[in-house]
């Protein structure tokens, strides 16, 4: 589970693909500090069922391998680019200690923990409702020392941080009135609230500091049902907006149904991922042409996926691996997904 960097001539970022294969051995052989801005949503090592991936390795093997990816994403990243990592409960402690680690190394430097939390979740017996998924933010080699270093003399960061791309309405502004209001509204908190409540495709209300988009649940168009873990694309386009200008570079090691390369595709940015599956690649690809060629998502009613609103027959899509009830238990939780 080890990462050696190849000492041979690197080979050039091959974007705008998706390339097939381990991206440990594909990462080895492209040019360190290339990419602007990495998004990664590895698999949790909780039993999803994937094409062609067991996602259950004992806790050690996944924390080597935890780490050895995030030491090849951070190798790529250029010293000004920005790193984010969605992780669950499981691990998210051993990846922050990995974090930390690299922070010391000077190699990474940390930002904010932000709590991901949702209400459209698990449906638990005897415990409390998992709502939430942890995402770290991180940026590069240029910021490791401090925010001053790397900065220039007219004080610029060391970092893409758009702020006014992401800005949103504070109190002052939409309740009290305050002249002492900054005009160009605040910084969202580092809690983002998503509620399958709102209107379906409205997900950043004006005068809301909450990201109020939905997990995607199996009855949302824009959710494909080919893949497990499908992300919302909002949350995507944000940390894109937020992290990166139009013609940067937006890598992602574990693309899957291709979320993050189609909203960098949708935001004028050049984008490549890495996939071990040749089914979810191909997938993937062809939503992000569909973007690129219409400037839209695929897009699924619920009538071709067979869906009644109101009188559900059967469940949209399966549950998690049966695997896991029995292997935790029958005091474990198992995921709807409806």
């Amino acid at each position: 589970m080890g990462y050696n960097r190849c000492s041979m001539a690197k080979k050039e970022l091959p974007i705008g693909e998706i390339v097939k294969g381990d991206f440990l051995k594909l990462a080895s052989k492209w040019p360190e500090s290339s990419v602007d801005l990495v998004f990664a949503d590895p698999p949790y090592n909780i039993g999803w069922k994937y094409d062609k991936y067991d996602d259950r390795l004992d806790d050690d093997a996944y924390t080597q391998w935890t780490d050895a990816w995030i030491c090849a994403c951070a190798d790529l990243l250029k010293p000004s680019g920005s790193f984010y990592v969605l992780i669950g409960d499981e691990y998210a402690a051993e990846t922050r200690l990995i974090l930390k680690r690299l922070e010391r190394e000077g190699r990474l430097f940390f930002r904010n923990w932000i709590v991901w939390h949702y209400t459209f979740g698990q449906n638990c017996k005897v415990k409390f409702n998992r709502s939430h998924a942890h995402l770290f933010y991180c940026v590069g080699s240029a910021a490791a020392g401090g925010l001053g270093k790397g900065a220039s003399k007219k004080g610029e960061l060391p970092f893409t941080f758009n702020r006014e791309a992401i800005a949103v309405p504070s109190a002052r502004q939409t309740t009290y009135g305050d002249a002492r209001a900054n005009p160009k509204g605040k910084l969202p908190d580092d809690t983002w609230y998503l509620r399958p409540q709102e209107a379906e495709g409205v997900y950043f209300k004006e005068g809301e500091d909450v990201w109020a988009m939905s997990r995607l649940c199996g009855t949302f168009k824009e959710r494909l049902g080919w893949h497990p873990c499908q992300l919302p694309e909002s949350l995507l386009e944000r940390i894109i907006k937020v992290s990166s200008h139009e013609g940067d570079v937006v890598f992602d090691p574990f693309s899957g149904s291709g979320t993050t390369l189609a909203a960098a595709a949708k935001l004028g940015r050049k984008w490549l991922g890495t996939e071990l599956s040749a089914n979810y690649a191909k997938k993937g690809m062809q939503r992000v042409k569909q973007v690129e060629a219409t400037g839209e998502t695929v897009l699924v009613t619920t009538g071709q996926k067979g869906i009644v609103r109101g009188k559900p027959k059967k469940k949209a899509e399966k549950k998690k691996s049966a695997h896991l009830k029995r292997r935790r238990g029958v005091y474990e939780e198992v995921a709807e997904e409806v």
